[in-house]
């Protein structure tokens, strides 16, 4: 049953993903780099929740697995990386440590949100 939980969730980032991945096409993919970091913010919340006992573990799957999981996107990151690389070694540098610590920044203010709310 988990599953279909994860499944929706899923389906629903994946959609939300499709919908901005075209936003803002210029030299530097700002729609990939939006959805990782929102996903990123939305996962630390919902996993602060999670542990404090104040979110289910359905929920749990469906908006932290599935949504956020759907939401985000590792091979798209990578690719778009990739890609930089091939046209503009300095842009791809700065796309990944920015993905990865503002990421990070966003995934710790979401616990400490979660922890709050």
């Amino acid at each position: 049953m988990n599953i279909l939980f994860v499944a929706a969730g899923g389906a629903i980032g994946a959609m939300f993903r499709y919908l901005l991945s075209g936003w803002n096409e210029s030299f530097f993919p700002f729609g990939t780099l939006f959805v990782n970091i929102v996903g990123s913010f939305v996962l630390g919340m919902i996993t602060a929740r999670f542990m404090s006992k104040k979110m289910n573990k359905k929920d749990s799957l469906f908006y932290g697995t599935g949504l956020c999981g759907g939401f985000t996107t590792m091979s798209t990151f990578s690719k778009e990386a990739v890609e930089l690389w091939q046209t503009n070694l300095l842009l791809s540098v700065s796309y990944v440590i920015i993905t990865i610590v503002v990421g990070i920044l966003a995934s710790l203010a979401g616990l400490k949100v979660g922890r709050r709310a």
